[in-house]
């Protein structure tokens, strides 16, 4: 079965590369009965990856049970996987059989395995390396053969050094890793599985479907999606039933989306915030070479002005106000097409003296982009300020939540 049948099969929808290696990763172990273990943010779609893995599965005619260990309640937990004896706790008047009793020659998706308590994973565990389990209030071994595939959306190696979760059954589930990608990481697929909503909400609801715009469109893409999936057919959903103007555009699709963070690029995090040296490092490096890359186009400017004579001192020092408390000319320079000297007098200096090279009259400069650095520097600095939140952002700047973003595509901050 090619990647396209199984998308088709199961009703995954999406192109994106990391997304169809996750599958292919899944085609590939199905056939055999080793552990999985499924990493993914919550509302990525992790419930049917296992489901592939079933049904591409010698397994395939046995039974198959999904359980959120989440949702179970820590006393009660053991009796629902494992079953219990008449009389074993308050309640049980009759023996019932768990979820590995039940399932045996099938498959056990268990979902958020990290929130399983440290007594069910010993049992868990054992299970896994011996297909042997204890009913609760029981002293019977009982045998089963079931394959498990488990999926998490926490950091289990953190778990693992918090004493929350078993290294030993960490590497029991992990043989084989299948990791499957955020939607903010899935490009063009975002747009996709709108239109598909879309279409789906409007034979539910009766209602012609959705259409975004162009800046809607861009607007989707660079949101970042904390909720995923989930949160992107919930919002599909609210605007076909209450916006009667079914093409949506900029202004309305940000009525729906809650704040989030939308720059990608790295940041400083704040005081008292833990990082490690190399991330921090690496924050560093980033804001230096982007400093360095503005100082250097304001210089080529700075110089090119000089020597065509269009720089008189007040825009000298409204424009180039960081460069003029380290930079003094050269007196004994002169520009190459006329023999006048160029001071600065007035400028206030240091008593260093930097000489400014020469440059040919037939080199291209780079066109006087100053203001719009200022400006895109200031969207930055605000964005940062206030940590993502575009409505905080555009009053911080003076400008409302459409401009800003109309600002942010221009100049391509993400």
């Amino acid at each position: 079965m090619t990647i396209n049948e199984i998308k088709a099969r199961f009703g995954i929808i999406g192109n994106s590369p990391l997304l169809e290696h996750a599958i292919n990763v899944a085609k590939q172990v199905a056939p055999t009965e080793i552990s999985v273990l499924i990493f993914g943010e919550s509302g990525v779609g992790k419930e049917v990856f296992p489901q592939i893995i079933h049904q591409l599965s010698a397994r395939k005619h046995g039974t198959y049970i999904p359980v959120n260990c989440g949702a179970i309640p820590e006393g009660t937990i053991d009796s629902e996987l494992f079953g219990h004896e008449k009389g074993s706790f308050t309640g049980a008047h009759e023996a019932r059989k768990g979820y590995f009793e039940v399932a045996n020659g099938g498959t056990i998706f268990l979902d958020e395995v990290g929130e399983l308590p440290l007594n069910t994973q010993v049992r868990l565990l054992r299970v896994l390396e011996s297909g042997e389990f204890i009913k609760v209030g029981s002293s019977k071994v009982q045998k089963t053969d079931v394959r498990i595939v488990a999926a998490t959306n926490v950091d289990l190696v953190k778990a693992i050094a918090d004493g929350k979760f078993r290294e030993d059954l960490y590497y029991r589930l992990n043989t084989v890793p299948i990791r499957i990608p955020p939607l903010r990481d899935r490009g063009n697929d975002i747009h996709l599985l709108f239109r598909k909503f879309a279409s789906d909400f409007s034979e539910r609801y009766r209602v012609p479907p959705l259409i975004l715009q162009q800046e809607a469109q861009n607007i989707l893409n660079q949101y970042r999606w904390p909720g995923n999936i989930r949160q992107l057919k919930n919002i599909t959903e609210q605007m076909s039933i209450l916006e009667k103007n079914r093409e949506i555009n900029a202004e309305t699709l940000l009525n729906y989306l809650p704040p989030a963070p939308l720059n990608t690029l790295p940041a400083l995090r704040n005081e008292g915030q833990s990082q490690s040296p190399e991330f921090s490092e690496r924050e560093l490096l980033y804001k230096v070479l982007f400093e360095m890359k503005k100082d250097m186009h304001d210089m080529k400017l700075l110089i090119n002005e000089i020597m065509k004579g269009e720089l008189s001192e007040p825009n000298f020092k409204d424009r180039h106000e960081h460069l003029i408390k380290n930079l003094v000319v050269d007196q004994d320079y002169r520009p190459q097409q006329d023999d006048t000297p160029v001071t600065l007098s007035s400028t206030p200096v240091h008593h260093a003296k930097v000489s400014v090279p020469s440059i040919d009259k037939h080199e291209e400069v780079e066109e006087s982009l100053s203001l719009q650095d200022k400006e895109k520097e200031f969207i930055k600095k605000a964005l940062q300020k206030h940590k993502g939140r575009r409505k905080l952002a555009a009053k911080e700047l003076g400008i409302s939540e459409r401009t800003l973003y109309r600002k942010m595509n221009e100049y391509d901050i993400h």
